[in-house]
């Protein structure tokens, strides 16, 4: 247990420390020394748990009143915020949950017994290595973004880099937390610390915008957190339990409406419509958290739950609902990220997107279903994780994030542009895993809700398109291009370049993932699980060597190759390949430029739809639990 206590305290220690340092050499000596920790502490964790099968169990008292303390000045920071920006929703919200949440403990304190309050099993191993490694990679990147940040581009923002690093690394902290944690109550504590680290990175340019943008983030999430304390109240006053295992050993009809409840928790967390505002509003922060809300953790916390409570919802009314609500959000923001330009734009959407599938497999609840959910967790925390810390460098060498901008980046940035070409790839061309998650979600589908079937294909037709576009203009040469790969720190190139490989590698081990930590874990919870046969296995490891050979082909790329200029009809200027005559004799420049059908899709009107709809999900959820 003591590994576990670890995993949650350190971080924590780090992130408090940091806070009071100012000298760039320590910051940066702690920050390697406490990712080290993470990475090298939940792979020792994972080796353990497979040698020993060891359970972990802890049960300290105080632990839980010095939670309450917390969770008491948390309540009071939040009321301050809604305060003093005027927000009544967040002041009524803040107090309602806290409220509930202080006469629970308080009044139950003495018959809230816990067997277990932290536990570990394969699946929060898995979520634990996320968190630990790529959550990780994030920090590392972070230590050179930020100083290029504030010296070069945004000298008139407050220097607050303590600040900074030290709530990544309490966030880390609460996610390890989050992960183990078997008491409800603590899960609780756990969720709610990641939802005021969230609100306070986004708001870390103290401008308008930015600002706004974090009390979104609070006031929605604040909702999920007062759906989860009520869930939690509901769920102790009918079984007397408040342990999450509990919940597979009781009937049905007692725990259904808890599980709805802690439902709508969780798509408030994973930005599901009507709810995904928040995470959109979040592309304001600096990219290392857009990294780490949009990939590898925040949003991540959201799907750790519903697929935890997806053997409930099987076959219910609040799990065909949720299924809805994923498949509507998946083809909604699907055709939402073809409509613009905005490279991180294009990345949220398809987040919360993919969020939606995942979502969509925890309310089928089948044993296929979160076989390729978890799978498709692992697959999209990575390559995204990649591609948003790729579009941070680009935005700064480039002083833009449009895509129609980036033309030629193989010339001016070409480490940079393989590293997103790679990301790009993993998102959706075999064989890496997005492709493989999203057959199995298709699978899923196809065995449980048919009629499913519909969104699953008419969601994923948009998303070959507006990657195949951005692919594109990468490799998009019209002209002679300075290199621009300079300056870069030494942090950004290991993330990147270690994100890139684990993106290869999670693909190459991909059985190894799929039967040493999804299908023991499926087993275990529904006692049969499910599994890619030999053949598929053998096709996708050729597949993969075969993009491995790839660079080979540029060895003699300058002996063999003789490159020659675009022909224009015949028209082309004088030693000019990008140049052409027009019919009057006069010079003028080509041009190329992807479609964004913004005449036959609005952005504006799309989201609008979606959010008509999943309002009305969301209140037929709600209307099911007061019944």
């Amino acid at each position: 247990m003591s590994a576990v206590i670890l995993l949650i305290a350190v971080p924590w220690l780090a992130g408090l420390l940091l806070m009071g340092i100012r000298s760039e050499r320590l910051r940066r000596g702690v920050v390697i020394g406490t990712v080290l920790f993470a990475a090298v502490g939940s792979v020792n964790l994972a080796l353990r748990l497979f040698q020993t099968g060891e359970v972990f169990q802890v049960d300290s008292h105080w632990v839980n009143w010095m939670m309450l303390a917390l969770e008491a000045g948390l309540a009071a920071y939040l009321l301050r915020v809604g305060w003093k920006h005027r927000h009544p929703v967040i002041v009524a919200v803040a107090l309602s949950q806290t409220a509930l949440m202080a006469w629970f403990e308080l009044s139950h304190g003495t018959g809230l017994r816990v067997g277990q309050n932290l536990f570990v099993d394969k699946f929060s191993i898995l979520m634990a290595l996320i968190n630990g490694v790529v959550g990780g990679l994030i920090c590392i990147y972070a230590l050179g973004y930020m100083r290029e940040f504030h010296e070069k581009h945004h000298p008139e923002i407050p220097d607050r880099r303590p600040m900074f690093f030290g709530l990544l690394f309490i966030f880390m902290g609460a996610m390890f937390g989050l992960i183990f944690a078997n008491n409800l109550l603590w899960f609780y504590f756990f969720w709610e610390i990641t939802t005021v680290c969230s609100f306070l990175l986004i708001g870390y340019k103290q401008t308008e915008e930015s600002v706004q943008n974090a009390l979104r983030a609070l006031n929605l999430n604040l909702m999920g957190g007062l759906a989860m304390a009520a869930g939690i109240v509901l769920f102790h006053a009918r079984t007397g339990s408040i342990e999450l295992a509990v919940l597979f050993q009781k009937t049905p009809e007692l725990v259904l409406a808890p599980v709805a409840l802690l439902g709508f928790a969780g798509l408030t967390k994973s930005a599901q419509l009507p709810f995904s505002r928040w995470l959109l509003g979040a592309m304001v922060a600096p990219t290392p958290v857009s990294a780490l809300l949009h990939s590898s953790t925040m949003v991540k916390a959201g799907l750790y739950l519903i697929l935890r409570l997806a053997p409930v919802l099987y076959g219910t009314v609040p799990g065909t609902v949720l299924a809805l609500t994923g498949a509507v959000t998946f083809v909604v923001t699907s055709f939402a990220a073809v409509c613009t330009s905005d490279a991180k734009k294009v990345l949220a959407y398809s987040t919360i997107a993919n969020l939606g599938l995942v979502v969509l497999c925890g309310g089928i609840g089948t044993y296929e279903a979160v076989w390729a959910g978890i799978l498709m967790i692992v697959f999209h925390a990575v390559a995204k994780c990649l591609l948003f810390l790729c579009v941070g460098v680009i935005e700064h060498k480039l002083h833009s994030r449009d895509i129609e901008k980036m033309s030629g980046l193989i010339l001016s940035l070409p480490r940079i542009s393989v590293f997103l070409q790679v990301g790009i790839a993993g998102m959706f061309l075999a064989p890496f895993g997005m492709l493989l998650s999203k057959w199995a979600v298709l699978k899923a589908v196809v065995d449980s809700y048919p009629l499913l079937v519909v969104f699953v294909c008419f969601g994923s037709a948009p998303t070959l398109f507006f990657w195949v576009k951005w692919l594109g203009k990468l490799l998009e040469v019209t002209g002679p291009v300075e290199n621009r790969e300079k300056e870069i720190g030494r942090g950004e190139w290991v993330a990147m370049g270690a994100l890139t490989l684990l993106t290869g590698l999670t693909c190459l081990f991909f059985p190894l993932i799929s039967s040493e930590l999804v299908e023991p874990y499926v087993m275990e919870v529904y006692w049969r699980t499910a599994a890619m046969d030999h053949g598929n296995f053998v096709i996708m490891t050729i597949m993969l060597c075969m993009v491995g050979l790839f660079p080979l082909s540029f060895v003699n790329y300058k002996r063999k190759v003789h490159v020659m200029d675009a022909y224009l009809s015949g028209a082309n200027a004088e030693r000019s390949s990008t140049q052409f005559l027009d019919a009057r004799g006069a010079v003028r420049g080509m041009t190329l430029r992807n479609y964004y059908f913004q005449d036959l899709l609005k952005e504006e009107e799309l989201v609008r739809g979606g959010l008509f709809a999943g309002l009305s999900l969301l209140v037929f959820l709600l209307g099911f639990v007061l019944l």
